[in-house]
């Protein structure tokens, strides 16, 4: 079913004085057909304005987009999409040699009893295999905790469930955003508080690839203070690195996980995860002393 959204220039008054133009503004819409009094109020009620009086549209125009989660839209209310539950994965497979970035060194797969070997100790027709893996633990899709940045900081056993499963969800897309970093104004009009925050770049179709780290996404550090303050509990990205690169002092990184909100990077999938609505989850393995594992991460539709 296509979905739609509303471009347009508006103008609000305030009755407590003053006022608000915008030029381009963009909010999802429920139908092509929707009326221009309906799109005032997704306007108002997107960016959380009081005391707003009469709004002027002009140069409006629908157009058939995703939904990108309008705070009060058409996809805020986290309204079922059909019959049953959906599970999307959302995290890259582990595959031997694989590259996750390129200065690290992809898993390497062996074995610690082979099938032929275990047949020498079972009974006939009895035979078992037992792998083993060496990786660095920044492999594949993959969750930090404050150990990974601070040496007094928890390490994976330190996060309850309640702060890694089935958490609500908002998915902020920026892959036509013409912008790398996600900054505090990209986020502005989504509700996060006690939510997963999925940043949606697009850039996971570079994954594997030398180029997934040329021009990464990524969250800046005034995006980053923004959602420590509004409340989120998680932050996912598909993208290389969820901090810019080029930056030594790494400060998504350091202000994140300084406030104990995990971190999920090399996501995949999210153009499948709606705007809002979905519940995400992605654990690691409780293991004492590591601050960085691999994560089972996947979004839940009901």
């Amino acid at each position: 079913m296509p979905t739609y959204r509303a471009r347009f220039d508006a103008t609000v008054a305030f009755t407590n004085g003053g006022g608000l133009q915008v030029q381009g503004f963009l909010v999802d819409v429920p139908s092509a057909d929707v009326t221009s009094g309906q799109i005032g109020e997704l306007f108002l009620d997107s960016l959380g304005l009081l005391m707003a009086g009469d709004v002027r549209l002009s140069n409006l125009e629908i157009v058939e987009a995703a939904h990108k989660g309008t705070r009060g839209g058409p996809a805020a209310d986290g309204t079922p999409r059909g019959e049953g539950t959906t599970y999307i994965e959302l995290g890259h497979v582990i595959r031997d040699g694989m590259i996750t970035l390129p200065n690290l060194p992809g898993p390497s797969f062996s074995q610690q009893l082979t099938r032929e070997a275990s047949r020498e100790v079972y009974a006939p027709g009895t035979e078992f295999e037992i792998g083993l893996l060496t990786m660095v633990t920044n492999t594949g899709t993959y969750m930090d905790s404050p150990y990974h940045r601070y040496p007094d900081g928890h390490d994976l056993t330190g996060f309850s469930l309640e702060r890694t499963a089935d958490l609500p969800t908002v998915v902020v897309r920026v892959e036509d955003s013409g912008r790398l970093g996600i900054d505090a104004a990209a986020l502005a009009t989504y509700d996060v508080r006690g939510k997963a925050v999925l940043l949606h770049t697009g850039d996971d179709a570079r994954f594997g690839t030398p180029e997934y780290v040329d021009e990464p996404h990524f969250l800046t550090r005034d995006g980053a203070e923004w959602l420590i303050e509004h409340g989120a509990v998680l932050v996912g990205i598909d993208a290389a690195n969820i901090d810019d690169m080029t930056d030594g002092t790494r400060p998504a990184h350091t202000l994140l996980l300084g406030a104990g909100v995990a971190i999920v990077e090399h996501l995949t999938n999210l153009a499948e995860v709606p705007p809002t609505g979905a519940l995400f989850t992605a654990t690691a393995p409780r293991i004492e002393g590591l601050g960085t594992f691999p994560v089972r991460a996947y979004a839940k539709l009901s």
